[in-house]
């Protein structure tokens, strides 16, 4: 993969993050259907990569918030300024969205593939 833009080279999964306990969704959130694998959508982690400033990650987050918040999956923004590791990793691509750790998009969020990756 030398010589090919960060952009197109596959990244390896972030390390896996535990959620905090005692998270769930606010009342009125839909109940936790089982995943593909069994898991609940509850036991399910989003992260948003972002820097300050960005029109772009400002809309990535309104989507996140409004999935999670509905589906009750807790989520998590991290700044690439504050990290050089995610810095280096996804300078090209931000906003960057991770689902379980893993590279769901970047750049525009799709609420509906976002709902469907979560629920599905």
């Amino acid at each position: 993969m030398a010589g090919m833009s960060p952009l197109f080279r596959r990244k390896p999964p972030a390390p896996e993050t535990s959620a905090p306990p005692g998270r769930g969704g606010p009342p009125g959130t839909l109940p936790a259907a089982p995943g593909r694998d069994g898991a609940t959508v509850r036991d399910r982690r989003v992260t948003l990569i972002r820097k300050p400033g960005c029109h772009l990650c400002d809309d990535a987050q309104a989507v996140i918030e409004r999935v999670c918040g509905e589906l009750g999956v807790p989520w998590e923004s991290r700044d690439i300024t504050e990290d050089a590791r995610l810095h280096e990793q996804y300078w090209e691509q931000i906003p960057v969205v991770l689902v379980d750790g893993e590279q769901h998009t970047f750049w525009r969020v799709n609420e509906q593939r976002l709902r469907t990756e979560l629920t599905g």
